[in-house]
This record gives C-alpha cells, sequence and structure tokens, in this order.
C-alpha cells in the first residue's frame, strides 16, 4: 500500500509503501535520481527522512498507537550505500512506551544489505483525527 498523499511531505519525497501487520511491519521505498547524491547513492538526509518515518509509522501500527509522533531525538549509523534504483526497506523496534515517550529503533537494508541502524524517541503527540480535511 503506498502512504503517498499528493502534496505532502511523504508525497514529495516518496512514494513510500508499507505491507504487513502488527509487529511486522515494513516500509519501503524505490531509490530514484532525486533522493541521490553527486555519485549516485541515496543521500544520508532521505536515509535519515526514511528512517524517522520508519520510526513513527512503525511503532504507530505496531503499539496501534494512532497518535502523532513528534521526533524528539534520532541517531543513524550509516553502514553501507543505498544505490540509485535500490530497493529499501526498513522495520521498527519498539523498545519501551512509557505515558509521554515512545523508544524504538529500526533496520534498514538496501536490496537486502543492511545500510542503516537508526534509534529514536518520539513524544506521544495529539490522537490522529477522525477527519482530514483538503
Amino acid at each position: 500500500m503506498s502512504l503517498s498523499r499528493g502534496d505532502d511531505f511523504i508525497g514529495v519525497i516518496g512514494p513510500l509503501y508499507i505491507r504487513g501487520s502488527g509487529a511486522d511491519v515494513v516500509l519501503g521505498f524505490r531509490v530514484e535520481r532525486r533522493h541521490c547524491n553527486p555519485v549516485g547513492i541515496c543521500h544520508g538526509g532521505m536515509l535519515s527522512t526514511f528512517a524517522d518515518m520508519t520510526l513513527a509509522i512503525g511503532a504507530n501500527h505496531i503499539k496501534r498507537l494512532a497518535r502523532f509522533l513528534p521526533t524528539v531525538s534520532l541517531a543513524c549509523d550509516f553502514l553501507s550505500p543505498a544505490p540509485l534504483g535500490s530497493w529499501v526497506e526498513g522495520r521498527t523496534e519498539v523498545l519501551r512506551v512509557t505515558r509521554n515517550l515512545v523508544f524504538a529503533q529500526c533496520l534498514i537494508s538496501a536490496d537486502g544489505a543492511l545500510s542503516v541502524r537508526s534509534s529514536g524517541v518520539l513524544k506521544l503527540g495529539q490522537p490522529f483525527p477522525l477527519k482530514v480535511h483538503r
């Protein structure tokens, strides 16, 4: 299922795709030229953005939070490149949910090779609105 929503942020950087449910949620995207640095590999900023979204979307699905999860902190370790054309996917593990915060980590691979390890702290924000008016 595609998460793109037209001209919002996901629509601009995506499309992003999601499959699975519960603890086995996977987010993914195909590396396009616009995601790349001058040497043809996915820019670290795009991979960091993807890690940030993977953590929040994954935590929401895994823990059925249905809440905005603004990022408090994000750390990314870049382990190997994600070249142009590669399929990038990320899986989230929620480590702990407190009254106000979510602690999570994710692993991101490019064509099956581990590319990024990320951890983050997310704030439990407002519940998602029932209707979005456009």
